[in-house]
């Protein structure tokens, strides 16, 4: 048995999904992929996929062997590369997992950059606002907005978005416009459902500190559906600007108690704590630390 040939079937099932995806990938016919797949369980005595009609899962085995099975791969290139004296060429599949508003917003065209400059790599992007586990999904790199990091990962730094109070025209105009933190209480907050605080808003001027008990009629679970409910007039939020600037800048949106703002919202870029790490993956961090801090609305981290 070609154990390598093995090691790279096997790997690219549990990457996409399928046996028959991986097989037409490798120029083989599923049953030919299949039978990789059957020999390296034999040979290992221990079964590494769970099978269905349409999908392929790693067992809990499957799962640890994709770790290290990753891992010998990639060093297997680079060594090969070294030995021959040439530099590794950036190809292969990438996971990278991101919140879906700011997938959609701002990071496809990010990526679609990075896949001109890298012609080789392929770049799966997973949308979604749940934390998670980078090994157990096969998750590459993930960008996240805030909240507590991951243990047993690395995580990195890249941008920063500062917070305001934000609301329509149409609806300060109906309504009033609050003229300290504490007029909030009487409007209609718009927030985003999952808050841990709840509630609650803390504010700050310079020094001065305030918190807020604030209310409201509409929690939403997606940025981009807060954008659109807020120019549609459903009340005040307070948003990043890498989510609002553009609405801002046209006038749809308002500024709402300008000389006051919430901490501001901090992007990390996430990486399994590998000894190594792949050439593409290396490439996309640095892609993205470097233009992140460069989209409206964002800022770049200060210099270590």
């Amino acid at each position: 048995m070609d154990t390598l040939r093995a090691m790279r079937a096997f790997v690219r099932a549990v990457e996409l999904g399928t046996l028959s995806a991986a097989a037409r990938e490798q120029g083989l016919s599923q049953p030919a992929l299949s039978k990789i797949v059957a020999a390296l369980e034999r040979d290992m005595s221990v079964r590494l996929l769970e099978r269905s009609t349409t999908r392929v899962v790693p067992t809990e085995q499957g799962k640890r062997f994709y770790e290290r099975a990753t891992r010998v791969l990639e060093e297997y290139s680079e060594a090969v590369a070294d030995a021959r004296g040439q530099t590794e060429t950036p190809a292969g599949f990438l996971r990278l997992n991101a919140p879906v508003a700011l997938g959609q917003f701002r990071l496809n065209a990010l990526i679609l950059q990075f896949l001109e400059a890298y012609p080789d790599i392929q770049v799966e992007l997973i949308l979604n606002d749940r934390f998670v586990d980078l090994v157990e999904e096969g998750v590459d790199v993930a960008l996240r907005l805030g909240g507590d990091l991951p243990p047993n990962a690395i995580a990195r730094k890249a941008a920063t978005s500062p917070r305001c109070l934000v609301a329509a025209p149409a609806y300060l105009a109906a309504r009033g416009k609050p003229r300290t933190p504490d007029d909030l209480a009487a409007h209609e907050y718009v927030r985003f459902a999952w808050l841990a605080t709840g509630d609650t808003l803390e504010l700050q001027r310079g020094a001065t500190r305030a918190t807020v008990q604030t209310q409201g009629r509409l929690r939403v679970n997606n940025a981009l559906a807060i954008r659109e409910a807020l120019a549609m007039g459903a009340g005040i939020g307070l948003c990043p600007a890498w989510l609002v600037q553009d609405l801002l800048a046209s006038g749809e949106l308002l500024r709402v108690l300008p000389a006051w703002s919430a901490s501001p919202q901090e992007a990390f870029l996430i990486y399994p704590s590998r000894r190594y790490q792949s050439l593409r993956a290396r490439l996309l961090i640095q892609f993205l630390a470097e233009r992140l801090g460069k989209l409206p609305g964002m800022q770049a981290p200060p210099a270590a």
